[in-house]
C-alpha cells in the first residue's frame, strides 16, 4: 500500500465517547446516529482524526471496556453498517477514525469465557484466560496478593467459581483476563485489528496497553516486585511488533496507553517497529504550575527523542476530572488517589487557566487530543450519588466519585430539551447545561469553542519544527517552533510585558490596559 502517511505526528484528534456525544434515536444514549449528524460541528472545529471510545457489543459493566464481540457495534449505539457509513462520512469531510481495542480483558459474557464456565477445570477452553486452584487447606483463598487496577479499591482480583477455580481480573470480576501467552489470543487480535483496517479505521488506541503479559507463575507481588508480575512486562514488546507488523500493511497507526514513571522503558514502547505513539500522562496530571509544565514538556520531548516518536498531549480524558474544574481548585493535578466527594472549585479561575493551556498545548510540538466538550468549557458534573454507574465509585466503596462527572450528556442547543442531546439522558445533566451549549458558543466570539475553532485553524502558523524556550521573566513560558511562530504563557501572579512582536495571532483572554499579558493567560504571537 505504499509508505504510510504521517499525519499521526502532529495530529489534533477528537475523543468521542459515544455514549454522552449526541442521541440520534432519541433514546437518551448517544449513538453512531448522533455522530453522523455532528460530523459538520467537528469538520468545522478543525480535528484531524476521531477516536471512538468502545462501540462494541458490551453488557456496559465498565462503560463498554467489558467487550462481548469486537465484530459487533452494540445495539444500542447501532449497527456495523452504521459504523462503516460513519468511518466513510468522516473521510469524506477529511477526518480519520481510530477505534479502541481492550486487549487486556473481554467481558465475562464474551464467548471465550462462557465456554470456559461450561467446559470446567484443567479445560482447553480455561487455557485462554488466568484460571487457577486456590491456596489454603480447602483452596478457600485468591491464587496470588495482586492488586487492583481501579485505585483505591480493595477487593480482590480473583473470583472463585463453584467448581473450586478462582479466575483473574484485574479490574472488575466481569472483565477477566486474557492469557497473553496463548497463541489464539495473539491470533484473534490480529484478526480484529484487520477486520477493522479493512474497513477503514486509520487507526487504533490501546487500552491499558502496559498489562496484557504476565509472570506464567503468577507469584505474589510481594515477593517478587520486580520485574513486575503483570506491568511492563518484557514479553509484550514481541505483541506489539506483531501488531506493528499488521498496522504497516494497512497503513494504520497504534497510540498505547501507557502508564509507567520509567521513562527510559516507557520510550522502548515508542521504537520505530512497535507503536506510533502514546499517550503522555505526566503532562495531563501536572498542575498549573510554571516550573512543573516546563519540567514535564522537557521530560516528554527528551524521551521522545531517541526513539523518534512525536510527542502526545492531552489535558482530559473520559477518565479524567474535566480541566475547567481541576484548574479551579486548590491542587490543580490530578490523581485519582486523591478524588473526593465535595472538592470546592472557582470555575471562572479554572475556565480561565482552561482557556490558556487550550493555547499551550496546542502550540506543543505533537499530537494534541481533545475530549468532548473541552471545546465548550465543559466543568465536571456532580452526579447524584443514586445516579452513579461507573464501578470505580462502587469498588471504593462510595467513597470515590468516579468518571461519570466527566462523562455527562453534551449540550447542543439551548433552547431544546435536554440541552439538544436528545431523550432523556442516560447521565442527567446540571440545571445551568444549556448555557455551555454548542449553538450558543458558535455565535459568541469569545467563547470557548471560538477560541478552540480558531485555534485549530491557525495552530499550522507554528509548523514542524522543535521547541526552543525563549528569555521570560519568572512564572513565564515562552517558546518559539518556526522561528517567528511564538507561545506566551503567564502563570505568575503580575502582569506581564510581551515579547518583540508583529502580530498578536490569538489570545485566550484580553491583554489589560497596558498592553501586558495577564495572570493564566496565553498569546500566540508572530515575531
Amino acid at each position: 500500500m505504499g509508505q504510510p502517511t504521517e499525519w499521526w505526528r502532529s495530529a489534533v484528534i477528537y475523543q468521542v465517547y459515544v455514549r454522552s456525544f449526541a442521541d440520534g434515536d432519541g433514546d437518551g444514549t448517544g449513538d453512531l446516529a448522533g455522530v453522523r449528524a455532528r460530523l459538520p460541528y467537528l469538520a468545522e472545529l478543525g480535528v484531524d482524526a476521531l477516536w471512538f471510545s468502545p462501540w462494541y457489543l458490551s453488557p456496559m459493566k465498565d462503560g463498554g471496556y467489558d467487550v462481548t464481540d469486537y465484530r459487533a457495534i452494540d445495539p444500542a449505539f447501532g449497527t456495523l453498517a452504521e459504523a462503516e457509513k460513519l468511518i466513510a462520512e468522516a473521510q469524506e469531510l477529511g477526518i480519520r477514525t481510530i477505534v479502541d481495542i481492550v486487549p487486556n480483558h473481554v467481558s465475562d459474557q464474551h464467548p471465550w469465557f462462557r465456554a470456559a464456565l461450561k467446559a470446567g477445570p484443567g479445560s482447553p477452553e480455561r487455557e485462554l484466560f488466568h484460571f487457577r486452584r486456590g491456596r489454603g487447606k480447602q483452596g478457600e483463598l485468591p491464587p496470588n496478593d495482586w492488586p487492583s487496577q481501579f485505585v483505591g479499591s480493595a477487593e480482590p482480583v480473583w473470583t472463585r467459581l463453584p467448581d473450586g477455580d478462582w479466575y483473574l481480573h484485574l479490574f472488575t470480576p466481569q472483565q477477566p483476563d486474557l492469557n497473553w501467552a496463548h497463541p489464539a489470543v495473539r491470533q484473534e487480535h490480529e484478526d480484529v485489528l484487520r477486520f477493522w483496517f479493512e474497513r477503514g479505521v486509520a487507526g487504533v488506541r490501546i487500552d491499558s496497553a502496559a498489562l496484557l503479559a504476565k509472570d506464567p507463575e503468577l507469584p505474589d507481588l510481594a515477593l517478587h516486585p520486580d520485574p513486575h508480575p503483570f506491568v511492563d512486562r518484557d514479553e509484550l514488546h514481541d505483541i506489539y511488533r506483531s501488531w506493528r507488523a499488521v498496522a504497516d500493511e494497512c497503513d494504520a497507526v497504534f497510540v498505547g496507553e501507557v502508564w509507567l514513571p520509567d521513562t527510559e522503558r516507557f520510550a522502548r514502547y515508542l521504537r520505530p517497529d512497535e507503536l506510533h505513539t502514546a499517550f503522555n500522562f505526566s503532562f495531563l496530571s501536572c498542575p498549573w504550575d510554571p516550573a512543573r509544565l516546563r519540567t514535564s514538556i522537557d521530560t516528554t520531548l527528551a524521551e521522545h527523542a531517541p526513539v523518534g516518536a512525536p510527542a502526545t498531549w492531552v489535558l482530559c480524558n473520559h477518565d479524567i476530572t474535566r480541566t475547567v474544574t481541576r484548574y479551579g481548585r486548590t491542587d490543580t493535578g490530578f490523581d485519582f488517589a486523591a478524588k473526593a466527594f465535595g472538592t470546592p472549585t472557582d470555575l471562572a479561575l479554572g475556565t480561565r487557566r482552561a482557556r490558556a493551556a487550550a493555547l499551550l498545548t496546542l502550540a506543543l510540538p505533537g499530537a494534541v487530543y481533545v475530549y468532548q466538550g473541552e471545546e465548550l468549557g465543559l466543568p465536571e458534573a456532580d452526579v447524584p450519588r443514586d445516579r452513579i454507574e461507573d464501578p470505580m465509585h462502587f469498588r471504593s466503596g462510595g467513597t470515590d466519585p468516579g468518571r461519570d462527572g466527566c462523562r455527562v450528556p453534551l449540550p447542543w442547543a439551548a433552547g431544546a430539551p435536554h440541552a439538544g442531546f436528545g431523550g432523556e439522558p442516560w447521565l442527567p445533566q446540571p440545571a445551568d447545561w444549556a448555557s455551555y451549549a454548542a449553538d450558543r458558543q458558535a455565535a459568541d466570539p469569545g467563547s470557548m469553542l471560538s477560541l478552540y475553532r480558531e485555534a485549530l485553524r491557525i495552530r499550522p502558523v507554528f509548523g514542524d519544527g522543535p521547541l526552543t524556550w525563549l528569555p521570560a521573566p519568572e512564572g513565564v513560558l515562552a517558546f518559539t517552533r518556526a522561528g517567528e511562530a511564538r507561545c506566551v504563557v503567564n502563570l505568575a501572579d503580575a502582569p506581564a510585558d510581551l515579547p518583540e512582536h508583529t502580530e498578536l495571532l490569538l489570545s485566550s483572554g484580553p491583554l489589560d490596559s497596558e498592553g501586558r499579558l495577564p495572570k493564566d493567560t496565553a498569546v500566540w504571537l508572530r515575531g
